[in-house]
């Protein structure tokens, strides 16, 4: 290994000429052994004035000066340059190392240098290639500061305020400067290369400013004059996703924004525009409105596709059978996606023929794919009812078949009622007992004094309505009918006893028989005649004739006036009869009954 410091020994002695002389005599020393020169060899004033150029030479060469030199050796750990001055200068190998640590330079090569100091205490000239290169890119940057140029730069690091970004020097790009409109998400930018421009530069406190928001404003200035020049309704563009908000997209056409409204989409169904685009995607985009004055833009992008609901009655006939798929649940029923835009809707109504559906949920979910039937079609507004419990049989035309009029069930009650009580028949099918069909002779107030939750009962078909789905179910008609029997055993004109039960304004009602009742009516009380009126008392028993009996109504009419009138005709015929031999008068007959 040569010694370096040798090496600058021997660059000191004075070489024979001037200029380039005295780099030739350097060299010269660096492999062989110099002659001293002798006095009867160069002239005294020669020689002084050969010295005074030698040094003036070097004077030439000034600290913080950035120049070129020339490497004369690489050694494991330094580069040996030569700056033509009277010493070498010696830099760290570290500054040569590329990204893969293998040294860049050669003997011979040429390279920018940093004069730092033109000696150090070892003799040796301080020498820096790293602060070169800043040095040369610090002068790009204050021309591109000046000449209003590009420049490129790494993001390293989001620091307060803004971001750290290399241009070959550190430089700050504040965050109001990143974009035309507010960046969130700071640490997204980390290792992006960005394209800006110098808006300020101070070499000697080491600042520089960047800016991407200026550059962007030119570019979107420059696009938007030509976008602007071509824009109009109807026409198809391709811009890409800006921003995504709640209600719509935001679409960079090219210098200026439109706006991409969520029912604009897709014919179909969105919840949310993030579920179609995201930031930065190209899309293909028609323009739906414009407005010069306030540079409005209205975008479409379901328009580019032609509408799924033109000819939606052809492709879906009404009692036609289709599949689809749950795309949403309401309070009063399922909207079923038959195909991208198109719905139907399945009414809570027509999801079963026996079931009480509350609540869609109760049959379906979100997700499922069914069968349901078309059941209407309405393209104008864009409305298709379907129904669920079409595909299947209706339970309810079986029924009449399976328990027809007068057959028996037997069943448990689910639920009472102030009408009636609610037995299931089947699953899902229930039929109701009406409270008037619970008993012949009781009077029943309310289902609860018969029947009870829970109670399994045996009870007789009186009526199936399937088109109303309505089963109606008697109690009473398994006993024998009171009523039938009481018909059968009396007749008008009968005199009869019965219990007066109530008095109403019209008349009383008689108990004839257990849960057998009769009415006089007020004006089969008496002759209308203050001397014959009749105070009728609650819970006593009087005679009485029946009237009138009509057993489709289960009615029964009372007279007391027509008894009164058959005991008087009954007088007169006694009278009559004694009246012939002279014994007494009819006065004398009514005292003595009396």
């Amino acid at each position: 290994m040569v010694n370096v410091d040798d090496e600058r020994t021997q660059k000191s002695a004075i070489p024979e000429g001037a200029g380039a002389a005295p780099r030739a005599g350097a060299k010269a020393a660096r492999g062989s052994v110099i002659t001293p020169f002798k006095d009867e060899d160069v002239d005294p004033q020669e020689f002084s004035r050969m010295l005074d150029i030698y040094d003036n030479s070097f004077r030439n060469i000034a600290e913080g000066e950035v120049m070129k030199g020339t490497v004369l050796k690489v050694t494991p750990s330094e580069v040996i340059v030569d700056i033509g001055y009277k010493s070498e200068g010696i830099i760290g190998v570290d500054e040569f190392l590329d990204e893969r640590g293998e040294v860049t330079v050669q003997a011979g090569d040429t390279v920018d240098v940093l004069l730092e100091r033109t000696e150090d205490r070892d003799g040796y000239v301080v020498l820096s290639r790293e602060k070169a290169e800043k040095m040369k890119i610090w002068d790009e940057v204050e021309k591109a500061y000046a000449e209003r140029k590009v420049v490129i730069g790494r993001v390293i690091e989001r620091i307060k305020g803004g971001l750290a970004v290399d241009i070959g020097v550190r430089a700050f790009l504040p965050g109001s400067q990143i974009d035309v409109r507010p960046v969130r998400n700071l640490d997204a930018l980390r290792g992006q290369e960005l394209r800006m421009r110098v808006i300020k530069v101070n070499k000697k406190r080491g600042n520089i400013v960047l800016s991407r928001k200026v550059l962007l404003e030119e570019e979107n200035a420059e696009k938007k004059k030509h976008t602007l020049h071509t824009l109009a309704e109807g026409k198809v563009l391709k811009g890409t996703v800006k921003n995504i908000t709640d209600y719509g997209a935001f679409i960079d056409l090219g210098g200026i924004d439109g706006l991409l409204h969520i029912t604009d989409m897709s014919w179909g169904r969105v919840g949310h525009p993030s579920e179609l685009f995201k930031v930065n995607d190209e899309i293909d985009v028609i323009v739906l409105k414009y407005d010069p004055a306030t540079e409005r833009v209205s975008l479409g992008h379901k328009q580019l596709v032609n509408d799924p609901w033109s000819n939606v009655s052809d492709r879906y006939p009404v009692g036609a059978r289709m599949s689809g798929k749950v795309v949403s649940l309401t309070d009063y029923g399922a909207f079923i996606e038959l195909e991208p835009g198109v719905e139907g809707l399945i009414h809570v109504s027509e999801m079963s023929w026996s079931k009480r559906v509350k609540h869609p949920s109760k049959i379906l979910n979100v997700g499922d794919s069914v069968d349901a039937m078309v059941l209407g079609v309405d393209a104008t507004a864009r409305r298709i009812s379907l129904g669920l419990k079409q595909v299947e049989t209706n339970p309810w035309h079986e029924l009449a078949e399976k328990y027809p009029v007068g057959s028996k069930i037997v069943g448990k009650v689910r639920n009472l009622t102030e009408f009636g009580a609610f037995v299931e028949v089947e699953d899902d099918i229930d039929g109701l007992i009406h409270i008037s069909d619970m008993s012949w002779s009781k009077r029943i107030k309310h289902p609860s004094e018969v029947l009870k939750k829970g109670d399994r009962v045996e009870a007789m078909v009186l009526n199936i309505d399937a088109e109303n789905q309505r089963l109606s179910l008697g109690l009473k008609q398994l006993a024998t009918d009171i009523w039938d029997d009481f018909f059968s055993r009396h007749q008008v004109g009968q005199t009869i006893e019965g219990k007066v039960v109530r008095v109403t304004n019209f008349g009383a009602f008689v108990e004839l028989d257990e849960g057998i009742e009769g009415l006089i009516h007020v004006s089969e009380l008496d002759d209308q005649k203050p001397t014959d009126k009749i105070e009728l008392t609650v819970g006593e028993n009087y005679p009485m004739k029946i009237i009138k009996l009509v057993p489709s109504e289960r009615k029964i009419g009372l007279s007391i006036r027509a008894l009164k009138s058959d005991e008087f005709r009954s007088d007169w015929e006694e009278y009559s009869e004694k009246s012939g031999t002279g014994e007494a008068t009819l006065g004398d007959h009514f005292k003595a009954k009396a």
